[in-house]
């Protein structure tokens, strides 16, 4: 376990990534479905008098820039943000051959082999700075053509950081993923994990690839949803495991976001949705005491032991419906962000209403 100033950097790192908010769309096609060659160097090819790979220029619009590729990217570093999002997208499109440098790790998934294949990745010999991100001189020195970020925050220079132009003049064009601009995510759904998929898919010349897995995760939720329609839907208190990110003994809670929709096709609601007008609910161990929670979801980032900050729960919390019912779920990955959303709700209806399955 980290040093108490460090776990404390780390759920404020966690807190400003999983607050951070609404961001651009795309331009220009590409949807072929083997990937082009490297990109790199300074400037479009246009700029450099050279002709764009096949199926090039892909502009992508993202937070207030324009950024333009003329070949697939191939050396991608991916900041951590407290994320997985994107190299989970960038391994569910096949495409690990293209990290030259991954932050991102929750050290557990739900999909079968994804935290194994996250810890083979290169991490370029990176030490990371307090802000837990990759610091701008050895960013400089990784010599990327592609930087991912979850929010702004992994391109704030008082973070210690790189900025978008800095490395914009170094060559590297970079990305912010969606709802990530500015300070505020709770407009979060499950169409913002397919947005960036389909914008990975045009930067790296994958279209197909893209479009296929968001069509087999539609028909995944939509087949769950429909088991549990109509059912009565359990009221579901859901926070991160062992993060505090305010000054009451519950600050971690979701209020906000993706989560609900995810939710939402599992046939629960969030007990705490209106406790707060951002993503996550600052509360008091007397007004968690006092809520009638019928489930519990536990969402892990790097603890190997969710199941037990739920039997802790349950113990302090007795009076509970879900702890007389011992029901709650343990997720990591697949509620946030992701390409894997359907599997969270999968496995958040099987266990809220298993008679439907």
């Amino acid at each position: 376990m980290p040093a108490p100033r460090r776990l404390a950097a780390a759920a404020a790192a966690l807190a400003l990534s999983l607050t951070a908010a609404a961001c651009g769309g795309t331009s220009g096609t590409s949807d072929a479905s083997s990937p082009a060659s490297a990109s790199g160097g300074d400037g479009t090819a246009a700029e450099r008098g050279a002709a764009p790979a096949p199926g090039y220029p892909v502009k992508i619009e993202n937070c207030g820039t324009t950024q333009v590729f003329d070949k697939a990217p191939s050396r991608v570093v991916v900041m951590n943000g407290a994320s997985v999002a994107e190299v989970s997208t960038l391994l569910a499109l096949g495409l690990g051959d293209r990290i030259a440098a991954n932050q991102q790790s929750y050290g557990m998934s739900e999909v079968p082999g994804r935290a194994e294949a996250i810890k083979k990745l290169p991490t370029g010999g990176v030490r990371q700075n307090d802000a837990f991100g990759v610091p701008r001189e050895s960013m400089i020195g990784l010599r990327p053509d592609l930087v991912l970020s979850t929010t702004s925050y992994g391109f704030d220079a008082r973070n210690g950081f790189a900025t978008r132009d800095e490395l914009k003049n170094v060559g590297a064009r970079t990305y912010i993923s969606p709802q990530g601009c500015h300070d505020e995510n709770s407009r979060l759904t499950i169409e913002d994990s397919y947005r960036l998929l389909r914008d990975m898919g045009r930067i790296f010349h994958v279209s197909g690839r893209a479009e296929r897995i968001i069509a087999a995760s539609r028909r995944h939720i939509d087949a769950v949803a429909a088991k549990v329609k109509g059912r009565k839907k359990p009221n579901v208190m859901m926070l991160f495991t062992n993060m505090s990110m305010g000054s009451n003994d519950f600050s971690a809670v979701v209020a906000k976001g993706i989560y609900n929709d995810i939710l939402g096709r599992a046939g629960a609601t969030n007990v705490f949705e209106n406790a707060s007008k951002t993503s996550f609910a600052d509360l008091s161990k007397e007004k968690v005491a006092a809520t009638d929670v019928d489930a519990l979801v536990v969402i892990a980032y790097q603890d190997p032991d969710p199941a037990a900050y739920a039997e802790k729960l349950f113990k302090e919390f007795p009076q509970w419906p879900a702890a007389k019912n011992h029901t709650y779920v343990t997720l990591s990955d697949s509620i946030y962000l992701s390409p894997d959303n359907d599997l969270a709700v999968e496995r958040l209806a099987k266990k809220l209403h298993p008679e439907a399955f």
